[in-house]
């Protein structure tokens, strides 16, 4: 079993018995020296898939503020072909970004097939929190589930491997960070009255999450529930998902990589006028 939480759509997972501070029962260092070698299978598997184009991963990153999305993002992109990875992330909509449809500026940020991308929060702003503050009747949020898992679909049919993870913090170590932040002169300019003022509406955010998590997720487009009071541990979790869903897709990528590869040997040769 892995260290995350799956979400495939065929039964309903509470939030509340994922547990925040869960560490697989590892330490620190046992989970180091697990995360440096995933890293490195990772990376293979990255390159792979460049050098193939005939897949893509999108990495979807949800959760509360200091939740870990940061931390993440450096321990994930470390470990990935810079040349073929790129980061989103996705701030309050623009004037021109509200005139159309919710899922309009995210289709484009998508990533070509041989890219790995990752979207530091994403469309999911835009159904959780209309829920916390009352701006859409659950039939229309529920409404928006169908649009983006057909949104996912259309992906998934292109061929895009779809990861989503929800970084699950609890209230306690969420307020202990953002003191933290708020206290260290190199990441207060990271901190804003919203972060404060969403605590006020913990509870909300987390039914919200718990609904978005279960009526967006699919057996192609599963969620991931992370516990994610520890750094250290997350980063391994998420690592270690991302690499069990690339893994089918090595000896494939490896095939596909060398029929390219006897192509361009092939126009060589003929380039050099050889038989």
């Amino acid at each position: 079993m892995g260290y995350a939480t799956r979400i495939t759509g065929d039964k309903r997972v509470r939030l509340g018995d994922v547990d925040p501070s869960d560490d697989g029962g590892l330490t620190r260092r046992e989970a180091e020296k697990r995360l440096a070698a995933l890293n490195a299978e990772l990376l293979e598997l990255q390159e792979l898939m460049y050098a193939a184009e005939c897949n893509a991963v999108l990495v979807i990153l949800q959760g509360m503020d200091a939740s870990g999305k940061d931390v993440t993002i450096r321990h994930v992109m470390s470990a990935t072909n810079v040349q073929a990875s790129r980061v989103r992330a996705f701030k309050p909509m623009t004037d021109e970004e509200e005139a159309h449809d919710f899922l309009w500026r995210a289709h484009a940020h998508t990533p070509a097939l041989g890219q790995f991308v990752i979207f530091d929060r994403s469309y999911y702003e835009q159904i959780v929190f209309p829920q916390v503050q009352d701006e859409l009747p659950m039939a229309d949020v529920r409404g928006r589930f169908t649009h983006i898992n057909h949104f996912e679909a259309l992906l998934i049919d292109h061929g895009t491997i779809v990861v989503k993870f929800l970084l699950h913090v609890s209230n306690e170590v969420q307020e202990r960070r953002l003191k933290e932040r708020e206290e260290n002169d190199d990441n207060a300019w990271n901190l804003s009255g919203k972060d404060w003022a969403a605590r006020e509406d913990w509870d909300g955010y987390m039914a919200a999450y718990e609904e978005t998590v279960n009526g967006c997720a699919t057996t192609e487009a599963p969620w991931y529930v992370v516990p994610a009071d520890n750094d250290w541990f997350h980063n391994l979790a998420v690592a270690e998902t991302l690499v069990e869903r690339l893994r089918p897709y090595r000896d494939g990528w490896i095939a596909e990589r060398t029929r390219l590869g006897e192509e361009k040997r092939a126009e060589a040769r003929e380039a050099r006028g050889e038989a």
